[in-house]
């Protein structure tokens, strides 16, 4: 059997022509990016990693191989044992480390030698990573985006959930960022991706895309969250044209309860947030809020934060960086119809949505209903 190897462009062409792609990386390398799909097979672990380097440059390079190697061996081992052994002949893995070299080089002469059609990732990860960052360059400008625009608790989020189900193209930026957006936006007890892993995430999203059909994406700032969106496809976005969403302030604050149902229950992780405000509302402010939502007035919380803090800043920037939004054609009283739905979606067309007076629970149901 021969050993393929194939280069970063080649490879991403079509990842899915490979039946596994097996990245054997440390674990913590693996964490912060991999491509997608990848599952992590380490050659060395962490700490074992550490440990040879250590040897390698205090002892001897000779004794670190040595030991490293002894290492690689048993790594491997245990993965043809737990992985491999109910794989079929015709299994075709792509495998890859860092650069391409040594870890991932032992683990597929071993694979190959059993008779696998395996390929090595030329370059390894490092090379992926720089195809990932020069397409992210250029890819935004292959579609026609529609930005849906909107003061927070408008529904954005939630419109562009009920077109995705129905089968339009939506790029969901808060889902591959695991943010809301929002200084208020991380969800108690989870993380956000790192920053490498998030631009994979939205490369590889974008990839999915047609572009012949428009795309969908909601009116985010230049971060979500710590992370930061690819500039080109912000500079896209702000020339797009835009549909804007508007539903009444009661509702509004009502949709954000619901949504952030975890702050309602949780008050002193509402509160811990709140402090991120310190510096732009101050300590008396903040404090005001705070007392609020210790005394259950969360909901009063709530309408402050949206008069005082997010409309006049999102309005702001909205004005600033979406020059469309000064072309809306017309006004949709959007109530659910068919007639309204083909106006709404119209490709090219800049709409101003208000949404009817109804209920929250109300509104997510005509939301899912208008769109199916």
């Amino acid at each position: 059997m021969s050993l393929a190897s194939i280069t970063a462009t080649d490879a991403i062409a079509d990842l899915s022509r490979f039946d596994s792609i097996v990245d054997a990386r440390s674990e913590s390398e693996f964490a912060e990016d991999r491509l997608p799909g990848a599952v992590n097979w380490p050659s060395l672990s962490d700490g074992e990693r550490a440990a040879i380097g250590t040897e390698y440059k205090q002892t001897s390079p000779f004794e670190a191989k040595k030991r490293g190697a002894a290492l690689v061996a048993r790594n491997i081992a245990r993965h043809v044992e737990g992985e491999v052994m109910a794989k079929p002949r015709e299994w075709m893995p792509l495998v890859y480390c860092w650069r391409g070299g040594k870890r991932s080089g032992a683990l597929a002469t071993v694979l190959d030698q059993i008779g696998f059609r395996v390929h090595v990732l030329e370059g390894g990860y490092r090379e992926f990573r720089r195809a990932v960052v020069a397409e992210l360059e250029t890819l935004p400008a292959r579609f026609d985006w529609r930005v849906v625009c909107g003061p927070t608790g408008s529904g954005k989020s939630r419109l562009l959930a009920a077109l995705a189900a129905a089968g339009a193209q939506v790029l969901d930026l808060e889902t591959l960022a695991n943010h809301r957006g929002s200084v208020l936006g991380l969800v108690p007890g989870s993380e956000q991706p790192s920053q490498k892993h998030f631009d994979t995430r939205v490369w590889h999203a974008l990839r999915q895309l047609d572009p012949a059909r428009p795309v969908f994406v909601e009116s985010e700032s230049k971060k979500i969250g710590e992370l930061r969106v690819p500039e080109p496809l912000i500079q896209r976005m702000r020339s797009s044209p835009c549909l804007w969403l508007e539903l009444a302030f009661a509702d509004r604050v009502a949709l954000l309860l619901r949504e952030y149902d975890f702050f309602v229950t949780d008050t002193a992780a509402f509160c811990d947030r709140l402090d991120a405000l310190r510096t732009l509302r101050g300590n008396v402010v903040v404090d005001a809020w705070q007392e609020k939502a210790r005394a259950g007035a969360t909901a009063d919380v709530v309408r402050d934060l949206l008069e005082m803090h997010y409309d006049p800043i999102y309005l702001a920037s909205m004005n600033r960086n979406f020059a469309c939004l000064g072309n809306l054609a017309s006004t949709v009283h959007w109530d659910g119809s068919e007639a309204g739905l083909v106006e709404l979606l119209q490709v090219g067309h800049q709409v101003h949505v208000v949404v009817a007076q109804r209920l929250v629970h109300e509104f997510v149901e005509f939301v899912a209903d208008l769109v199916c």
